[in-house]
């Protein structure tokens, strides 16, 4: 960049060539907080962060591991046979064409990783697919 002039100021550029992109956009975010309006300046903390419930995370004892990302679809999918409600809105939406693909990549998991599982995540993972596959089938339009 170079010197700017105008009507009553003078803009110099004393950054270096070298400068990074990312200090250039730092001071332009500074910049742009600077000229924001006052009201926004002022605004309390409370309002600007989001909710708590978007800002948990999980608990320091949670171990995600086969398990608990199979339990995860699953749960997916349930969502979308309408058994569990939406967390927002209380409603019960059925999308069954997520709950195919869920099926489908649980059992794609489930043959990838064939003599690989332990007795007991193999025994999980068969019985969330046939629950699910039976909720399925049920709910499919005949």
């Amino acid at each position: 960049m170079s010197d700017v002039e105008g009507p009553g100021f003078t803009i110099k550029d004393k950054r270096s060539s070298k400068q990074s992109e990312e200090e250039a956009k730092a001071a332009d975010a500074s910049q742009a907080k600077d000229q924001a309006p006052p009201e926004e300046k002022q605004a309390p903390p409370e309002e600007k962060q989001a909710p708590p419930e978007e800002k948990q995370s999980p608990p320091k004892d949670f171990e995600l591991n086969f398990s608990t990302f199979v339990l995860s679809l699953t749960s997916s999918a349930f969502y979308h046979l309408g058994d569990i409600p939406d967390p927002l809105t209380g409603k019960k939406e059925e999308n069954l064409p997520a709950v195919k693909q869920t099926i489908d990549i649980l059992i794609m998991l489930q043959e990838k990783t064939k003599n690989n599982l332990d007795a007991d995540e193999a025994k999980l993972m068969e019985q969330l697919i046939y629950e699910l596959q039976v909720k399925y089938v049920a709910k499919t339009p005949k």
